[in-house]
């Protein structure tokens, strides 16, 4: 990755966001943050600071890293969470990587973070090919819905939607629907199925 990184951070408090800034600024990522903890906050941040990653602690009961998950998935798709966290096996973890997240960083090997973000932020570049409509119909193919239930539901044609479906697959360089379910998986579009690993440490 070359030049700044805008990091949005959710929920990560003062010493654990010094510690991210410090390992990334060391990687030579030069990080651009910005802190929230509220969903307003969040919300907001996804339209004015336009962030490349969000990293999230793992722990909050109102507004954290699953909702913000979900909020990722319709505002900005294309943006990867990834979960800082003190373990891996938290039940709060685990539902952050079924929800979506890109990856769980443990804190005691916090070094891996830059790797992981640019990992996460490669592998959905393709994503950046696509238009909102079109990441709306990967969305809904990816998640079994009926060329016509989908026509129907964004007042499309059906026509139009398979147009959309071979744009997408074109874009993506993919040549079938089970390559193109994997991709939307992989890149948190869809929740991951409940029987998928949780991602390396």
């Amino acid at each position: 990755m070359t030049g700044s990184l805008r990091v949005l951070m959710l929920k990560n408090s003062e010493p654990d966001a010094e510690m991210i800034k410090q390992e990334l600024s060391r990687a030579g990522l030069a990080p651009v943050t910005r802190c929230v903890d509220t969903e307003s906050e969040f919300v907001s941040a996804l339209d004015e600071f336009s962030p490349d990653v969000v990293i999230s602690d793992d722990g909050s009961p109102q507004f954290g890293a699953t909702a913000a998950l979900h909020l990722l998935r319709t505002l900005r798709p294309a943006t990867p969470l990834i979960v800082v966290s003190d373990s891996i096996d938290g039940k709060n973890t685990v539902a952050c990587v079924r929800a979506g997240a890109e990856d769980v960083v443990v804190k005691a090997n916090i070094s891996r973070l830059a790797d992981s973000i640019s990992h996460a932020v490669s592998i959905r570049r393709p994503l950046h090919r696509l238009t909102p409509r079109q990441i709306e119909v990967l969305r809904m193919v990816a998640e079994g819905h009926r060329t016509r239930d989908i026509a129907s539901s964004l007042k499309l044609s059906v026509k139009t939607v398979e147009s959309h479906r071979g744009e997408v697959m074109k874009r993506l360089g993919l040549h079938d629907v089970v390559s193109l379910v994997r991709y939307a998986a992989r890149v948190g579009l869809i929740a991951a199925a409940s029987g998928d690993d949780l991602r390396p440490t």
